[in-house]
């Protein structure tokens, strides 16, 4: 019979089976026009043109041209773009790159008339990839992920409630990205910069903790934590409902619904006739609790000095 092994690889793709190296860590940069779809299909191409080209361009304002010439499995998304660098490059590529692509869709949105205004997400991550030069290299978990921040609900929500003509850049860092370049000091930027999040993608299965950073804020930043629990408890609850098909409430489950009203009313039938409630000892507004996680930033206005001078 021929001898046929030589044929076969030196190792089976089926995982813990053998010990094998690492694939080399990689830094990943990720980035996605906010509405593509909702452009016309005339505009698709210029777009999906004009991302490559704004990404070098702000990554050599940065100082950051040889991580563009020296990028690992770069590849256009349509609505944007992906590739690999150095991770020793992280901490830059968070700050001052972030605040340079900024500023430059600031201009390029605001300055260049009749032109498409692009709007970007950003998503940065570390991990093993493999670089094998071809069409399947850079493949892996930690792509994926990358991709899932780049879709996950909280940078979503950062570019839908900003002011479009002000933010123009959100991004989002996976925990280890954060950990590595952030909380270990090496990135030019405080940690309260950073907003912690749990990262959720509709209808798929994922649930991780992240971090988002908005170069130039126009609205608030808060961490969506839930009321009774860290983003790491709403990571976990998130990972049982994708795992085991939802959470049942209400109705006949079991769920206990307590009512409750202090200096106020509480009805649970029909009423007839009117109501009064008498509030005593009330010295403005009391909240009990944590009204929308931990808000950072326009929550009201600013009341400097006292309130009620020049009054009877």
């Amino acid at each position: 019979m021929p001898e046929q092994s030589s044929r076969l690889p030196r190792w089976g793709a089926a995982p813990h089976t053998h010990s094998r190296p690492l694939p080399p860590y990689r830094g990943i940069l990720a980035v996605d026009a906010k509405g593509f779809t909702g452009h016309p299909a005339v505009q698709h191409e210029a777009i999906s043109r004009s991302v490559p080209e704004l990404l070098e361009t702000a990554l050599a304002r940065a100082g950051l041209q040889e991580l563009w010439n020296d990028r690992k499995f770069p590849a256009s998304t349509g609505d944007g773009y992906v590739l690999g660098f150095d991770p020793a490059l992280m901490p830059f590529v968070i700050h001052p790159l972030l605040i340079d692509l900024q500023d430059l869709l600031t201009d390029y949105n605001v300055l260049s008339h009749g032109v498409v205004p692009i709007r970007l997400r950003v998503s940065l991550h570390i991990g093993p990839l493999p670089d094998t030069g071809d069409e399947f290299s850079g493949n892996g978990t930690a792509r994926n992920d990358t991709h899932r921040l780049l879709d996950s609900r909280p940078v979503k929500a950062v570019l839908a409630s900003h002011k479009e003509n002000i933010t123009h850049v959100a991004a989002i860092l996976s925990d280890r990205c954060y950990e590595d370049a952030v909380a270990g000091g090496y990135t030019g930027r405080h940690l309260d910069h950073f907003v912690e999040v749990a990262a959720t993608v509709e209808g798929k299965p994922f649930s991780q903790r992240a971090w988002i950073y908005v170069p130039q804020p126009s609205g608030p930043l808060y961490e969506e934590t839930s009321s009774d629990g860290t983003v790491e408890e709403q990571v976990k609850a998130s990972s049982r409902r994708s795992e085991g098909g939802g959470e049942q409430s209400g109705g006949d489950r079991g769920t206990r619904v307590r009512n409750s009203a202090p200096n106020g009313n509480l009805n649970t039938g029909t009423v007839h006739g009117g109501q009064s409630v008498a509030n005593h000892h009330v010295a403005g507004d009391a909240v009990g609790g944590n009204k929308a996680g931990r808000v950072r930033g326009f929550q009201g206005d600013q009341v400097r000095g006292n309130k009620n001078q020049g009054r009877p």
